[in-house]
């Protein structure tokens, strides 16, 4: 699993390590069944040779359940108390921010904008409130479909048709388009809950069905990060099977009507510890040590002579990150760099001297751009000691392969002397020096406006991808708690079943005593046979005929010994099960007992013949009788 998780990773920059074992197995174990592996290797190679399957993996772990209004309680909670305690509590004409965490195709984040209208609209306040709806999804596509807000129409089963009519348009080819007074509410964007920074300064935070399938380290980092998130106050929304758990501190549900536990949180003013957020920690760069010197021994001399000369007589040089990050330094630059106050930074921005930091704006982005160096001419940087006139070649490099990315600066210093040289005017000199400040300041400034304009354009995409990213978490949770429903369901119905053969097992024993009463009572010797002529059962009075033991249940008829002088007992009861008709024959034992043998077909509940049963009537007093009555009729009168 570490290896699919590392491959889904270089996929998709997503790290997915942080969710569930149980959910990720899951998921992989349904796409293994797609493609009949049963193997996790053989999936594994399948996934290391296809960026198909990849992607549908990827799309199978970011599960989009969802649909409008869904948990009807918790949106009637919301519009009779939750949004009118949250709209008395800001003054008239405020604007209120909403964060949907994992909106996927934007069916709740609509639902709370169309929500928060028709509250508007009932309560009439003076002022007019405008609510600014964040919705971010992981998944690019789902949030693309929000963004659309074009639906199937099957969600006229969540939708009233009066907010049908109300909040949506019908499109010509079928389906619902949300009105645009509702979709300018709501800004979508692609982010990463884990990993991206969270909204601020907000009123309301919705985040259902996503904690469920991340593992408890990760949903005890991300309920501090809601608390710092909200507004003391502000109210955060969970999913039916989620709760704030450890952190109850920080927040106190709201009571619901039905007294049932609602999963509506309320923000406490308490303060969070550092500790409790997730900070980031600044990037660590290796030590600005100069290098060691090699051994003197006579072979290094010369490595030794180079390095000297470079130290005393090669110009001072930086080696920077596209970030402005100083990576390697040669040679002194006390003279251009200076530690920055405050916690230590070695970015070249922060340090360069006054004079030097303006040139740099832009400057190293723009090296970047093109093949040939940028020479800067005559900058007039601040030092100790005055002012130090420089020219600052800066270079991107590609060449060799460690160093491609990076940027070399080269200071060189000017001699005052070189300047003076042609014997210009001390006007006219430095008015040149002017005239030169003047237009690096112009470059400078049109580097800083481009810079900006790149800056607003990421920024946009930046906030449309975030607004989009949150929305497939609270999909794949709401998958969760339909399988919950679900489950539940069932177990409602097992359990119901249950009973009913609960009952009919008591039943059932109830007939078997009653029928073994009444067999006992009346004292009739029974044999049960199958279709097979096999002893199936017997009562206590058969074992005066039948030496009978509970271990001959099974045994064929013919193999059992009675004291009847009935050989043909066996073919008898075959005939009656062929022919279905009833015999009946009186049989003497061999000790000078009579029996009325009755076999007549076993008959099932169904009306079904499944063998033949076997009574024995004790007659022997009746025979008696009849032989006293003869010999009485025969004596002479």
């Amino acid at each position: 699993m570490t290896q699919i998780l590392r491959l889904l990773r270089q996929y998709s920059g997503n790290d997915f390590s942080q969710y569930k074992n149980s959910s990720l197995q899951r998921r992989v174990e349904r796409r293994m069944a797609v493609h009949q592996l049963d193997q996790i290797d053989a999936y594994l190679h399948l996934l290391q040779t296809s960026q198909q399957e990849l992607g549908l993996l990827f799309k199978e772990l970011l599960i989009g359940v969802t649909r409008f209004f869904r948990d009807p309680e918790i949106w009637q909670i919301l519009a009779q108390e939750a949004l009118p305690q949250l709209l008395a509590a800001h003054p008239q004409g405020a604007d209120l921010r909403a964060w949907v965490a994992a909106c996927s195709t934007g069916e709740e984040a609509y639902s709370l904008a169309i929500l928060f209208q028709e509250c508007l609209h009932e309560l009439k306040p003076e002022g007019r409130f405008h609510l600014q709806i964040y919705a971010t999804d992981l998944d690019p596509e789902a949030i693309e479909r929000a963004r659309r807000g074009v639906y199937a129409e099957d969600i006229a089963a969540d939708v009233s048709a009066e907010r049908l009519a109300r909040w949506f348009v019908a499109e010509e080819g079928g389906g619902y388009r949300i009105r645009k007074e509702i979709r300018e509410m709501l800004v979508f964007a692609v982010q990463n809950i884990i990993s991206d920074p969270p909204f601020g300064k907000l009123d309301l935070l919705s985040c259902r069905n996503l904690l469920i399938y991340f593992a408890s380290p990760l949903q005890h980092k991300l309920l501090p990060l809601f608390h710092y998130a909200l507004k003391p106050g502000g109210l955060l929304l969970l999913g039916n099977a989620e709760a704030v758990g450890q952190h109850a501190e920080l927040f106190s549900p709201l009571p619901s009507p039905s007294g049932k536990q609602t999963h509506l949180y309320r923000r406490l003013n308490q303060p969070l510890p550092l500790t409790a957020l997730p900070l980031s920690q600044p990037p660590t760069y290796p030590p600005l040590n100069d290098p060691p010197l090699p051994g003197t021994e006579p072979e290094h001399l010369g490595q030794l002579t180079d390095q000297l000369i470079q130290q005393q007589f090669a110009p001072a040089a930086v080696l920077v990150n596209s970030e402005g990050d100083i990576l390697y330094i040669s040679g002194r630059t006390g003279k251009y760099l200076e530690p920055a106050a405050g916690r230590t930074n070695v970015n070249i921005h922060a340090m360069a001297r006054e004079g030097l930091r303006e040139a740099l704006i832009g400057v190293i982005r723009k090296a970047q751009g093109q093949s040939r160096p940028i020479e800067l001419k005559g900058l007039r940087v601040g030092t100790n000691g005055g002012t130090q006139i420089i020219d600052l070649s800066v270079l991107a490099l590609s060449q060799p392969k460690a160093l491609s990315g990076r940027v070399l600066l080269v200071f060189k210093d000017v001699a005052m002397a070189r300047r003076r040289r042609a014997g210009k005017p001390a006007l006219a000199e430095s008015r040149s020096a002017l005239e030169q400040e003047l237009m690096q300041a112009r470059e400078a400034l049109q580097i800083a406006r481009e810079e900006r304009q790149t800056t607003v354009e990421e920024l946009k995409s930046s906030n449309e991808e975030l607004q989009s990213t949150n929305e497939e978490l609270q999909s794949a949770n709401e998958e969760l708690t339909t399988s919950r429903e679900e489950m539940q369901s069932l177990n409602e119905e097992l359990q119901t079943l249950n009973a009913e053969l609960q009952a009919r097992v008591e039943d059932l024993i109830s007939v078997r005593n009653d029928m073994a009463n009444l067999l006992n009572s009346t004292e009739i010797a029974t044999v049960f046979l199958d279709g097979q002529m096999q002893l199936r059962r017997y009562t206590p009075h058969a074992t005066q005929l039948f030496k009978l033991i509970p271990s001959d249940i099974g045994r064929p008829l013919s193999d059992l010994n009675s004291d009847l002088d009935y050989p043909q007992l066996g073919a008898d009861a075959s005939e009656v099960l062929r022919s279905l008709v009833f015999q009946e024959k009186a049989l003497a034992t061999h000790d000078g007992r009579w029996y009325r043998v009755r076999i007549m077909p076993y008959r099932t509940q169904d009306n079904l013949i499944d063998g033949v049963v076997i009574t024995f009537i004790d007659i022997t007093a009746i025979k008696q009788l009849e032989a006293q009555l003869r010999a009485h009729e025969a004596k002479p009168i």
